[in-house]
């Protein structure tokens, strides 16, 4: 079984940076996508980063210009650098995976358990 484990949350003042990491264990053929969301609270998930096995990356306008998504695949992990915070950044970020576990596998979701960001003075 496929689990994604996050690290890297803390809370952190306005204008700082944290960098967060997700790692990925288990049975994995391939991983076709990997990406972070985040949803604060009484709002809706939404996709923060997203970077594709060709490198391809999307990016949220909230955050364009101030975070960026890099994976490593031989190391199944993914990153989300964050800098410049804004209190409009606090919320639980949600690392995801698109991925094969074997070479005959349909391509699924994986969520990680989430990680609390928080941006506060």
């Amino acid at each position: 079984q496929v689990q994604l484990m996050e690290s890297g949350g803390d809370l952190v003042q306005p204008g700082g940076s944290l960098r967060l990491s997700c790692a990925a264990s288990g049975n994995i053929f391939s991983i076709n996508a990997m990406g972070w969301y985040r949803q604060a609270p009484g709002k809706q998930r939404e996709l923060v980063a997203r970077i594709t096995l060709g490198g391809s990356t999307n990016y949220a306008d909230s955050v364009k210009g101030r975070f960026t998504v890099s994976g490593d695949n031989a190391k199944n992990t993914v990153y989300l650098q964050m800098n410049s915070l804004k209190p409009e950044d606090t919320a639980v970020y949600y690392c995801n995976m698109a991925l094969e576990e074997y070479y005959y596998s349909d391509e699924s979701d994986y969520w990680g358990q989430g990680t609390q960001v928080t941006v506060s003075s």
